[in-house]
Parts: structure tokens; sequence; C-alpha cells
């Protein structure tokens, strides 16, 4: 017998990583599910049938591109802005292997005829909503997806959320495009809620409720100036995933793989959360926020047990968690807990790089097999231009951490060319990066400004003279609509040029750098860069060269003693109490030489040996 409750459609559009499902739209289904089970909810994967049309090689580089994702959709929106779009897709394919060859018009008649297929395979008659979730890379694709729901059920409701919708971000959507009737800014659990509910009850106009923007008089209106968010994320159900594996299993079997499952700890960023009477706190580039207020986090034990039963009911072993930052207390019981399950997890997270040792080694013995540590620059000036809480000690520390064998591998970005920075900077982190270089290349990343940031709230304080809309977006909408939206991407006027001219060399020395890391690397199991073996009262230390024999060095006696000792950074002080036999100028002078052998960094009279141990690693031998 068909199901005849009514129904609400929640989408995602293409292009989020096809090898996991939404949690966006997960999370609100099992919400909805609770707190409305008289409406049947189903959350529509769409972006994952558009990837195994395109072929998972194709889709891949595309939805890791955001520039580049935004093209296709926009072809198919905007026929008259096909020729310049041509173009910027040629140009954003340069270095992509994948794609270098591959025309825009081949790519627009396959995710079009995909798009176009699902929808149609959609019971439109009983659907009072259709929702969307929009988020960086989303936005031409969730438009083309509203614009064909509109054409084939003009009476469903449709509304918007998601990252790229708060705040004046979903008001100008909302404005520019009479397809939406909601946006929802903010978290979405309970104004979608509430909007589900005024439907359901045939209420016309839908009451005002906190962080649902609503038509009046064409204008978008926010009712309260506020948004809605649930007390506790203890209270939330486990994301429902189910819609995304059946669909999977839909495909065809040369199109099967095996997914990862997102999942979150917590919302918001504790490291933005403002402190009374003390110095404002947060990264100055940062505006991955925008949707929460404040900073709420589950229970471990509720973590450890979501793990436990998504994994168990799907059969999945690998997760990633979607926290901006891992939150700070706790951390290192809650992956104790998940090192307890009877389960070989494989995880990702995201967390700081003034995450303590102990942390991390729980994290190793959980299973945490990648991590996103927030070096962002490895100049203590620039950093504290940026407002992230450490130095370029701190973060080489992390960097050798995530070295060590048996250790999480680390991603980390060096964030280029940010608006203000000097010779100083620049000067600064070419000096840090000699000694960088044992540790897994950072990805340079050119500064771009986000709406909302704290940069973009205060320009002018990091020499920015001009906000706007960047060139890029002209080519995605023609000019009337482009001139009323407010983008999550903002272009800019202040010193650019400057910037390009100053950071040139350090783009080029990260270029050698991740050259060189590949090479020495290229043998399965390739023993670390610089690298030690402890014989209890002496030390050797090796250090692997491109197109060189190894070099080794030795420490007998104090030098190695003085050298484990500086695993751990630590003070000139603390260094001259441990061996106060030897003397100031004595210690001084060992140091200084380890320093010029680029064996151990010194910042502010502070020490770090660099080498990392290799005790029970088996090198695989060279053919």
């Amino acid at each position: 017998m068909p199901d005849s409750k009514p129904r609400i459609a929640l989408l995602s559009a293409p292009w989020p990583l096809f090898d996991r499902p939404s949690i966006q739209i997960g999370a609100l289904k099992a919400h909805l599910a609770v707190v409305l089970p008289e409406i049947r909810v189903d959350a529509h994967h769409v972006y994952l049938s558009v990837a195994a049309e395109l072929g998972y090689g194709l889709y891949g580089p595309i939805s890791e591109r955001s520039w580049l994702a935004e093209i296709p959709y926009a072809a198919l929106l905007y026929p008259g802005q096909r020729d310049a779009l041509e173009r910027l897709w040629r140009r954003q394919c340069r270095g992509l292997r994948s794609c270098r060859d591959v025309e825009l018009e081949a790519v627009c008649r396959r995710v079009e005829s995909a798009s176009d297929r699902y929808l149609a395979c959609i019971d439109w008659e009983h659907c009072l909503l259709a929702g969307f979730s929009i988020c960086l890379g989303q936005l031409t694709s969730t438009l083309y997806f509203i614009r064909s729901i509109r054409q084939r059920a003009p009476d469903v409701r449709i509304v918007a959320g998601g990252s790229s919708c708060a705040g004046a971000l979903g008001k100008s959507l909302l404005e520019t495009f009479s397809e939406i009737d909601f946006v929802i800014s903010g978290e979405g659990e309970r104004p979608l809620a509430q909007l589900a509910r005024s439907l359901l009850e045939a209420r016309d106009p839908v009451p005002a409720f906190p962080g649902l923007l609503t038509r009046d008089g064409g204008a978008a209106a926010d009712p309260s100036g506020s948004r809605a968010q649930v007390a506790s994320l203890d209270s939330l159900p486990p994301p429902d995933y189910d819609d995304y594996f059946r669909l999977l299993a839909s495909l065809v079997p040369d199109r099967s793989i095996l997914p990862r499952l997102p999942m979150e700890i917590s919302r918001g960023c504790w490291w933005r959360t403002p402190r009374s009477g003390r110095e404002e706190r947060g990264c100055r580039f940062c505006n991955l926020n925008l949707q929460w207020e404040g900073y709420r986090t589950k229970s471990p034990r509720r973590v450890v047990q979501e793990v436990d039963a998504l994994t168990q009911k799907h059969r999945v072993l690998s997760v990633s968690f979607t926290d901006n930052l891992l939150p700070a207390k706790h951390q290192q019981g809650l992956f104790r807990s998940l090192a307890e399950l009877p389960k070989d997890l494989r995880l990702f997270a995201e967390m700081r790089a003034t995450t303590p040792p102990g942390a991390l080694q729980a994290m190793a013995a959980a299973g945490v097999c990648h991590l996103q540590v927030g070096i962002e620059a490895l100049s203590t000036r620039l950093l504290r231009r940026l407002r992230k809480g450490t130095t370029t000690l701190l973060n080489l520390e992390i960097m050798k951490r995530c070295e060590a064998p048996g250790m999480p591998q680390l991603d980390a970005n060096l964030i280029l060319r940010f608006p203000g920075s000097g010779e100083e900077e620049v000067r600064e982190t070419l000096h840090a990066l000699e000694f960088a270089a044992p540790f897994r290349p950072l990805r340079a990343i050119p500064f771009w400004l986000g709406y909302g940031s704290p940069v973009w709230q205060n320009p002018r304080a990091h020499g920015i003279q001009r906000v706007f809309n960047p060139p890029y977006y002209s080519r995605l909408f023609p000019e009337d609509i482009l001139r009323s939206l407010v983008l999550m991407i903002q272009g800019f006027h202040g010193g650019v040029r400057r910037q390009q001219r100053l950071w040139r060399p350090v783009r080029d020395r990260v270029r050698r750098w991740q050259r060189t890391y590949a090479e020495l690397h290229r043998a399965p199991r390739s023993r670390p860069i610089l690298s030690y073996r402890d014989g209890g009262t002496f030390l050797v230390i090796y250090e692997r060269r491109r197109g060189e024999d190894p070099m080794t060095h030795r420490l007998q006696g104090t030098s190695r003693e003085i050298y484990l000792f500086c695993d751990r950074n630590r003070s000139f002080r603390s260094i001259v109490q441990r061996f106060d036999r030897q003397g100031e100028d004595r210690l001084r002078t060992f140091l200084r030489m380890l320093q010029g052998k680029r064996l151990l960094f010194e910042e502010d009279d502070r020490y770090l040996s660099l080498a990392v141990p290799i005790r029970g690693y088996r090198e695989t031998p060279h053919r």
C-alpha cells in the first residue's frame, strides 16, 4: 500500500564529496522524524547519482575545487554566459589531469541528464516542502534544482539553508530568486520543524520564528533577528543515512564504493568564543561558523555510542568528524573510549596545533589516520596577526609529532598573501621552511576573503580599501542577478599585487619542498627524512637527502640527553636547570651547533629537537 503521508524532500545537490552521505540533510531528517512523525521525510543525496553518471574520477577533482564546481550548472542556468564559462572552465582545469581534456559541454549534458532523471523519480504530488542545504560549491547546482522543481511542481514550497544562507547571504538569495519561498539563517533543526508544522496545518502566512526568513510584500524579512538553536546536542538523534545507502546499493557494481560516515562532536568553535575582559580571540580569516552562536558539544559517552551504532548499522568503519575544531575538554578520554570499541576504526578530525601529545597519542590509538591541523602560518609575527594563538615553534612541534611512525598523517595549509603582511613575515616563513623540510609539506593557499570573517568585518584594519563580489562570479551570473547577491567568497582591493610579489618566494619554496618530500617517500614505508635510534648512552640521527647519500649524526652522553630532553619544546632556562653542570655558554654553543645543522629549532629562547624516533620501525628494502 503506497505511503499517503505528506512528504518533505531534503536535497543535497552537487558538489559534496561523493564518498559520504550529507550530514546536513541526514541530521535534519532524523530530527523531523522525531518531532513530526506524521510527515514522511526523504533525504536525497543527489550528488551521488551525478557522481556515478560522470564517473568518480572526474567528479572528485571537480568537487575539490569550489570555483570549478560552480561552472557546469551555471552554464545550464544561464546559456548566455556559456562563452565566458567555457574560457573559465579551460583555465580552471589547467593542471588537473582528469579534467584537462574534458569539454564543458560534455559535462553539462551528463549532469543535466543525471539531475533531471533523479528529479523525475520523486513523488512531488504529496510533497509539502523541498529543502536544500547550500554549502561552498553548491550554489549554482542548488539553483538549477530549485528552478527544475518549480517547473515540475509549482505548488511545492521551497526552503534553503546551510552555511551559505547565514545572515545577509540568505537574505540576498530570498530577495534575488523568486522561486525560493523561505530561507533558514543559522541552525536548521528548530526553524525547519516549525516551518513544516505550519505548512502541515495550512497556516498562511507562515508565522514568524527565529532563524526563519520569509517573504513580506516581496521583500525578505527576518521576524526576530535572532536564531533558534537546540540547547543540547545530546538531545538530537543520530543522523539518518539510510537513503544514501539505499541509493548506493542501487548503483551498478562498478560504481560501488566504500563510503565514510560524517559525524559531529560539536557545533561552533571554542577558540572564537568571547572571553570577558580578555583579548578578542578567533582566527581573523575564518568564516566557518556563521550559522552557529556560541559553542556546544556532545558528551563523550554519546559520541562513542553514535560511532558504535552507526558503524554497526551501515557496516562502515571509516568516520570523519565534521567539527571545525575538536573540543578541548575530555579530548583524551573520548579517544581512549573510542579505542576500547572492538572495531578497527579509521577516523578523520580537525584540531589545533596546541593539542597536547597525550591527546595525539590517544587519537592514534583510536584509529585517527588523518588530521587537519590549523597551522596556517610559519611566522609567529603573522600568526599573531591571524590571531591563531600559537607560534612557529608549536606548529613545527605538531608537524614533527605527526611525522613519527604510527601517528596520524597531518594535513594543513599555509596561507599566503594575508592582507597587510610584510617582508618580515615572509622572511620568518622562509627561515622556518628550512627546518620544516623533514615533515609532510603544507598546502600553499592564497588568502581568500570570506563573508562574515573578522577581516571582512573590519577591512581597513588590514589595508583593504574596498570589498565586492569578485569578478569570477560575473562569469556565473548575469549582471542584474549578481548585483543583488551577497556571496560567500568576496573580492577586495588593497595591496593585492604587492602581496603576490612578496609571497612568490614562499610559494616556490613550498613547491620544492613538496617535490623533495614526494621523491624521498616514493618507496612504500619509507623512513622519515629526519629520524633517530637511541642506543641508551648514544643517539644516531639519520638524515635522508635528495640525490645524495644519507647523513648520520652521533650524540653521546649529555649531548644525547639534551637532545632527547628537547623532544618537547623547552626554554633555555629549563635546559640550564636540568644540565647545570655544563654551564650556560657551553650549552648555548651546543644548541647553536644543532641549530646550524637544522636538527633543532629555536624561537624566543625555546628549543625543539626535530628528529623523530623510529624504534621498532621496519623500512621496506629498496629493490
